[in-house]
């Protein structure tokens, strides 16, 4: 039985031979005058994100078009406005007006918000007519020049570029460039995965499960220690900080970035031998925010849940594969052979799944998967659109579609 169109959240696929719209990032090496101008061009731009969020909170919806005429207007009366590159301006208000929008069309994201000086990180985005690239650099308006650390060449000339900074001072740019997609690995068989924290990702396939690997908890005494003296050095007082305690900041900031991109290695390896050996790929729409407030905050925030999840649904859009959301509810209450559902919740502490009907037991994440996986088959995103008492769908112990 296929359900309707309407209650599918398959993930639309990119075709090989396609091209593609993605992102090269490489690292800049700016001089101290290149990093003077990039800071006072992003205090600007920061400058209009807060007056668009003051117009914002004082009841209108300013759109893109009735920034752009504030935006002329503050320029021709400000000197200070002027003497920043106006494509930078225009971009920030473009990415503020798109990110209102979608505050109001998706629920629960919330509003755009205030940039302070010390707690938001600078982000500068060019356009075509915004740059150019010359000489292996990187030029910018009004004469700033950047070296580039061009660790791979560009696929086509880029059409914008982004340029940021991250808590250790290093500069970044990211540029949009069109590339042809290369096909994906013939593959038939399905996966379903089902996100946790023992085991960040338990799949129907044990040879392809991702395991915790704790790279922030190997680097916790020595991040420890790294903190503890940037607390010793602060002088108790606000304001600017002395250089001790500067160095000491970036330290156990080095430290959490090193454990942050193993991470993200290790997710982007996992995601691509998932991807390459399946046609289906069901996921769980799982959304890890709750247990930052849990008692396995600091593990879940390791484990990079919502990072590994995100990986794995870009690579396989790009890849041409069959991506299914499945919605997580009474995934762990459910057989994954005759989905006969259990009549009471199970506890955290039950690890093990037991089925009185058939009397079929597995492990409580391995046994959600394999749900996840039959209920994506048969075209339907949750538990509860699956008519359970049809016997005729079933293929040898698995949903037939």
């Amino acid at each position: 039985m296929e359900a309707p169109s309407s209650f599918l959240s398959v993930l639309s696929v990119a075709l090989p031979g396609v091209e593609e719209v993605v992102r090269y990032s490489y690292r800049l090496r700016p001089g101290a005058i290149a990093q003077r101008a990039l800071t006072a061009e992003w205090h600007r731009c920061r400058f209009l994100w807060n007056e668009a969020v003051h117009h914002q909170k004082s009841g209108l919806r300013p759109t893109f078009g009735k920034l752009s005429k504030l935006l002329t207007q503050a320029r021709s009366h400000s000197v200070w406005l002027r003497d920043g590159s106006q494509v930078a301006q225009q971009q920030t208000l473009r990415t503020y007006a798109r990110a209102l929008d979608q505050s109001f069309k998706v629920k629960g994201r919330g509003r755009p918000v205030f940039k302070a000086r010390k707690n938001s990180l600078p982000s500068l985005e060019y356009t075509l007519r915004g740059f150019s690239l010359r000489d292996g650099r990187l030029i910018l308006p009004k004469g700033v020049s950047i070296p580039v650390v061009w660790s791979r060449e560009l696929p086509s000339d880029p059409t914008s570029v982004r340029v940021t900074q991250d808590s250790l001072g290093h500069w970044y740019a990211s540029f949009v460039v069109r590339r042809e997609t290369e096909p994906a690995p013939e593959a038939e068989c399905g996966i379903g995965i089902d996100w946790g924290v023992t085991t960040t990702a338990t799949t129907t396939d044990a040879e392809f499960d991702l395991p915790y690997l704790g790279h922030r908890q190997r680097c916790a005494a020595e991040l420890a220690k790294a903190q503890r003296k940037m607390s010793r050095r602060h002088s108790g007082r606000r304001g600017p900080q002395s250089g001790g305690h500067q160095r000491a900041k970036r330290d156990a900031a080095r430290l959490q970035k090193k454990a942050a991109r193993q991470t993200v290695h290790d997710s982007r390896v996992w995601a691509k031998s998932v991807v390459d050996r399946h046609a289906l790929i069901a996921v769980e729409d799982f959304t890890p925010k709750f247990l930052a407030k849990s008692t396995m905050a600091r593990k879940a925030a390791d484990a990079a849940i919502g990072a590994a999840k995100r990986e794995l649904i870009d690579r396989g859009v790009r890849a041409g594969r069959k991506v299914v959301l499945v919605q997580p509810a009474y995934t762990t209450m459910t057989c994954s052979r005759c989905l006969a559902r259990a009549k009471q919740r199970l506890d955290l502490a039950q690890r093990t799944f037991r089925c009185r009907d058939r009397g079929y037991a597995a492990g409580r994440d391995r046994n959600a998967a394999g749900v996840i996986l039959a209920v994506a088959e048969r075209g339907h995103t949750s538990v509860d659109d699956v008519r359970q008492s049809d016997p005729s769908l079933r293929v040898g112990g698995r949903v037939a579609v």
